[in-house]
C-alpha cells in the first residue's frame, strides 16, 4: 500500500458518487466531465492501494473498504463544516456549543445546567439537539456534539471514548394536579396504593428505582402510563392524568409553569445528572464551564 499523503479533493469525489451510485451523476451534480471525475476517483484508490466502488446492478456501490473510508468521509466533511461555522461564528463574537440532550432528562434541569455556559465573558450560541441515549453517544462519538447531557453515567470503553461527570443529583418529590395531589397526600406514602402514577418506561435509569421504593414502601398504585419522554410526562401530570416523580429541586418550577404541587418526599430516592463529554486533546471552554457546575449548589 501507498503511504502517500490523503488528496481531501479526491475523498469529496468518491463521497459524492458514493450517494449518486454512478460517475455520470456525480459528473453532473459537479458539473464536470466524466473523466475529470473518473480520474479523482482513480487517484483516490491509487493512493490507498485498494478499490473503493463496485458494480452492483446499474449502480456503483462501496466495497468493503470503501464503506470504511466513506465512514470516515463523512465525519471530516461534517468537521470541515462545523469548523466553517465556528469561525464565522468566531468573527461574530460567538463560540458555538451543540448539546445533546437525553430525552429522558427533566428539561429545566437541562436548562439550569446550560446556564452555566452561558455566563460566560464569550458570548454562546447555543445549538440544543434532543434523542435517545444511545442515538447521543453515538453523536458524540462522531464530534458531532460537544457534550450530552443525561441522567445516567456510562464506562469508556476501547472502542467509545466518553468519559461521565457527575454535576449534580436532587431528591425526588411526587407532584399532581392540585385536585389529584390533595386526594393523595394525606397518609402518604401509603395512600398510593390504587393510585395513578405516571412513570418513566423501564429503559430509564430512574424507573428501577422508583419500583424498588414502591415496593419498600408495600405500595401498589395504578400505572396508568409509561413515557420514555420527560416533558410528555410531565405534560400528562398537569392535565390531571396522574401523578408523577420530579426532582425536588424543580418544586418551585412545576408550580409556577405546571401548576402542579407537591404530593409527598421520597428523600431515598434519588436522580443524578451527568455530563458525557468525547476524548479531546483541545477541550471545549463552554464544556468546561459546564462541568464547574458541580461546584455550583445548582441542587442545593
Amino acid at each position: 500500500m501507498k503511504t502517500t499523503g490523503l488528496n481531501f479533493r479526491h475523498l469529496y469525489f468518491f463521497r459524492v458518487v458514493a450517494a449518486e451510485g454512478s460517475v455520470t451523476r456525480a459528473a453532473e451534480r459537479l458539473g464536470l466531465a466524466i473523466q475529470t471525475v473518473s480520474t479523482q476517483i482513480a487517484a483516490l484508490e491509487q493512493s490507498i492501494g485498494k478499490s473503493l466502488l463496485t458494480q452492483q446492478g446499474r449502480r456503483l456501490v462501496p466495497t468493503e473498504t470503501g464503506r470504511v473510508a466513506l465512514t470516515y468521509a463523512e465525519q471530516i466533511f461534517e468537521l470541515g463544516d462545523r469548523m466553517q461555522e465556528a469561525l464565522q461564528e468566531s468573527d461574530a463574537g460567538k463560540m458555538r456549543l451543540t448539546v445533546g440532550i437525553s430525552d429522558s432528562l427533566p428539561k429545566l434541569i437541562a436548562y439550569r445546567l446550560l446556564q452555566a455556559s452561558m455566563n460566560m465573558k464569550v458570548k454562546v450560541k447555543l445549538v440544543c439537539l434532543e434523542d435517545e441515549f444511545d442515538s447521543l453517544l453515538a453523536d458524540l462519538a462522531l464530534h458531532k456534539l460537544d457534550v450530552v447531557l443525561t441522567d445516567r453515567s456510562i464506562r469508556a470503553t476501547a472502542s467509545l471514548r466518553v468519559f461521565s461527570h457527575l454535576l449534580g443529583e436532587s431528591e425526588m418529590q411526587l407532584f399532581g394536579a392540585q385536585k389529584l395531589a390533595r386526594r393523595y397526600a394525606r397518609n402518604f406514602p401509603h395512600s398510593l396504593t390504587g393510585a395513578p402514577l405516571l412513570l418513566p418506561t423501564r429503559n430509564n435509569a430512574l424507573r428501577g428505582r422508583i419500583d424498588k421504593w414502591l415496593l419498600d414502601h408495600e405500595v401498589q398504585p395504578d400505572v396508568v402510563g409509561e413515557f420514555e419522554d420527560n416533558a410528555m410526562l410531565n405534560t400528562f401530570g398537569r392535565n390531571g392524568l396522574g401523578l408523577f416523580f420530579a426532582p425536588s429541586a424543580l418544586a418551585i418550577d412545576l408550580k409556577e409553569q405546571f401548576d402542579a404541587v407537591l404530593v409527598g418526599n421520597a428523600p431515598e430516592l434519588r436522580e443524578q445528572f451527568y455530563a458525557i463529554s468525547s476524548e479531546r486533546r483541545i477541550k471545549h471552554p463552554a464544556v468546561e464551564a459546564l462541568l464547574q457546575a458541580t461546584h455550583s449548589g445548582l441542587f442545593a
